[in-house]
């Protein structure tokens, strides 16, 4: 059975992990859509889990999922390398990452698994700045091999804010989403989503001793922030958590509602 108590819904939905193949099969026979979030395992910061990457764009498609019917796929932990100005770097313990090469092979698989479990519509969601290049080669390889396969590429999970939206976001000025690390972005959306797992009291404000508009090889340790935090994540707040999930998972439904057919039937309840 899948979480928000299935007697409440005429469509198998939710997460993946908690259905059984027969409704992997039903829910495929009926053409809901899957979501594949394409994350990593690497740090964040003193006060988030290592795990963050994949908790998030999980917890939006959920949130997604109350107004559309589809099914929330494991997430790719493993995410491309971490770069220093967007990520912290590689040399924080925890950090488990793989090479672009690889990432591409791990998709292209994932993704044809998914088809061969009968599904035809799959949004492949990024919550991870550095696999942004992976993503569309994986499913160009896809759609080779199952061209009848419909797939949904979600590089950015948020929409395009105007100047007042992001005004009202970062009221201390948005410096970017290439700092959005750890920062306030994600932290807030942790309160919302994961308020467990978020350790306030280690939340601290930092950045790199320089940010140029380029990138070095390997990277200057000026380029690391000490923390791991890239920006200021005590400006993060409950409040600005649930207006992030909302702007994301409305973006995930919109585009899910303009690109696919979506089955009649309810999202998940609760």
């Amino acid at each position: 059975m899948t979480s928000g108590g299935a007697s409440r819904r005429s469509l198998p939905v939710g997460l993946w992990e908690e259905m059984t193949w027969t409704d992997v099969r039903e829910a495929a026979a009926a053409n809901v859509p899957v979501v594949l979030a394409v994350a990593s395992t690497e740090q964040h910061g003193p006060h988030l889990p290592l795990a963050t990457d994949c908790m998030l764009p999980v917890g939006v498609a959920l949130e997604a999922c109350r107004r559309v019917p589809l099914v929330v796929a494991p997430p790719i932990r493993f995410g491309a390398r971490s770069r220093a100005l967007s990520g912290g770097g590689e040399t924080f313990p925890g950090n488990i990452s793989i090479r672009v090469s690889t990432l591409i092979t791990l998709l292209h698989e994932v993704l044809e698994a998914i088809r061969r479990s009968g599904f035809r519509q799959i949004c492949v969601q990024n919550w991870h700045y550095e696999n942004t290049g992976a993503l569309w080669d994986a499913c160009d390889l896809a759609s080779t091999t199952y061209p009848d396969l419909k797939m949904l590429i979600l590089e950015n999970p948020f929409p395009s804010f105007s100047p007042e939206e992001l005004s009202s976001l970062y009221p201390h000025g948005f410096p970017g989403w290439d700092v959005e690390h750890a920062a306030i972005m994600e932290t807030s959306m942790m309160m919302a989503l994961r308020p467990s797992l978020v350790r306030e009291s280690a939340i601290v404000d930092d950045e790199a001793a320089r940010r140029p508009p380029w990138d070095v090889v390997p990277a200057p340790a000026e380029f690391i922030a000490p923390s791991g935090v890239l920006w200021h994540a005590t400006q993060a707040s409950l409040e600005l958590g649930r207006r992030f999930v909302d702007a994301a998972a409305g973006h995930l439904e919109q585009a899910l509602r303009t690109e696919f057919a979506l089955p009649a039937g309810e999202g998940q309840a609760g």
